[in-house]
């Protein structure tokens, strides 16, 4: 109080002004990017709220760098180039033969707008096998890397240094050291805890790793917003694999907070893996500025399958937000049932509201998020959306065995969707995320299929119940939801 108070009022007065200019400085910054008022108004709360740590976490989380400086460093020549070759080594099919899909008619616009939106293009003759639990994903990961003979393309949001996370690396360093080319991007922040060692030593054995997007003082306040949480893995150019799966023992053994981590990943052959190895490539001249775009990684496959696939990206460095209108468009299509999990419920309106829309209009909408989750603000914003989804007719569940972790839906056995995508602001429109979308009864009948399984054991959300909980819980709910678009 002395210090304070030995400060001559000149000073004082100087530092409130200097104050007030930055808070008005801010609030012209976010109006001149045209925020949706829904992205605004919380930033405008935060700084009303909380002044000085306010001013703080905009400088850190709250600027909007989308297709600027950070962006520009992708190599948007480098991407068509890229994107060139692996639809011309792919069995595709062409916006004009999309009529002779007569069994997909109520998904044509569906697959035409992922098409115009993330250039997406629709392969044939792909196998597609849904690998339902962590046991069976990395039993197939690491039979597929223990098979490699030219490349390894690993990228993963979290990459552990447990019993997995080392099963993996043992079989990477030895590859590389037999000649195989091992590729290893993971995220800054969601691998953290990787030391700088851990690059050199994974590099003394011949494997090229960068993180992406590194976070460090004071370059923090441009690139902690824009994760790559992406989980991709590409063997020869042959199989890949997609899902919601990190490298972690969690997804194996539990974890004693959560119980059971349930997730679900895929593994695939045939032309789409061309189309995830495009992916990688993209991320891969980002983090490494080496130009590798070679027909070699992309070979000429015969039919694999019969399975008709999609493999949609979105990100900071995309014209449009293309998961999130694929979902959009997939909820408004169905017209029998829609059945989504998510780990995280924060879909944003035009999401929101084609849900609703569907329940209303006689569609069965069923939801499943779990009882018990690991992020615990997250949590309370999730759930103040479920009594205006209850009284739509939205069927929400809580999953009791541990904590939920899959992202999937699948709509009218026709077309069903996983991938790295939560139902979140977070992962629409501000993570580097990816996801299949595969068009196929039988696919769809199979993950509809492991949804009741997980639904089993599950408990549906009554909503008299709901409403009867206590006012201070509901009021912390509601409270957390205001800063939704930020979580």
């Amino acid at each position: 109080m002395d210090f304070i108070e030995s400060i001559p009022p000149l000073v004082i007065n100087i530092v409130k002004v200097a104050y007030v200019f930055a808070m008005l400085a801010i609030v012209f910054v976010v109006m001149l990017e045209n925020r949706s008022p829904l992205k605004a108004i919380p930033w405008m709360l935060v700084l009303l709220f909380i002044p000085v740590l306010g001013v703080i976490f905009f400088v850190f989380f709250g600027q909007n760098l989308r297709k600027e400086k950070i962006i520009r460093r992708k190599g948007l020549k480098n991407h068509d180039l890229i994107s060139e070759i692996a639809h011309s080594q792919s069995h595709k099919i062409s916006e004009g033969s999309m009529d002779d899909i007569p069994s997909m008619e109520n998904n044509k616009k569906l697959m035409q707008m992922l098409l115009n939106n993330s250039s997406s293009i629709l392969t044939i003759g792909n196998q597609v096998d849904v690998l339902n639990n962590g046991r069976a994903t990395f039993d197939a990961i690491l039979e597929a890397l223990r098979g490699a003979e030219h490349s390894i393309h690993l990228q993963y949001y979290i990459f552990d240094e447990d019993e997995i996370g080392n099963q993996v690396l043992d079989i990477l360093k030895e590859k590389a050291q037999k000649g195989v080319e091992v590729r290893m991007i993971v995220d800054d922040v969601g691998s953290w805890e990787l030391k700088r060692s851990f690059f050199r030593y994974l590099q003394s054995y011949g494997i090229e790793i960068y993180s992406f997007l590194t976070v460090r003082f004071p370059s923090l306040t441009s690139k902690v917003n824009y994760r790559n949480h992406r989980k991709i893995v590409v063997v020869d150019g042959e199989i890949g694999f997609l899902g919601g799966l990190n490298v972690a023992d969690r997804y194996i053994k539990g974890n004693p907070a959560y119980g059971i981590w349930r997730d679900m990943h895929l593994r695939i052959t045939g032309d789409a893996v061309n189309a995830l190895q495009s992916v990688f490539f993209i991320d891969w001249y980002f983090v490494s500025q080496n130009d590798i775009a070679d027909p070699k990684y992309f070979p000429h496959k015969k039919p694999a399958g019969d399975k008709l696939v999609q493999i949609v990206t979105s990100g900071p460095d995309s014209d449009w937000p293309g998961i999130m209108m694929g979902y959009y468009q997939a909820i408004s299509n169905a017209k029998k049932y829609i059945y989504i999990t998510t780990p995280y419920f924060m879909p944003g309106e035009s999401v929101l509201m084609a849900l609703k829309a569907s329940a209303m209009g006689g569609v069965d909408v069923r939801i499943l998020i779990p009882e018990k989750s690991d992020a615990y603000f997250t949590a309370l914003c999730t759930k103040s959306y479920i009594k205006e989804m209850l009284l739509s007719g939205v069927k929400f569940y809580f999953y009791k065995p541990g904590f939920l972790h899959s992202k999937m839906m699948v709509a009218d056995d026709e077309v069903c969707t996983i991938g790295t995508t939560n139902m979140d602001f977070r992962s629409f429109e501000q993570n580097y995320e990816v996801n299949a979308f595969i068009y196929d009864e039988e696919m769809s009948r199979e993950v509809k299929g492991y949804f009741m399984d997980d639904l089993n054991e599950s408990y549906l959300i009554n909503l008299d119940e709901w409403k009867k909980r206590p006012r201070w819980q509901k009021a912390k709910e509601s409270f957390a939801r205001l800063f939704s678009p930020l979580l």
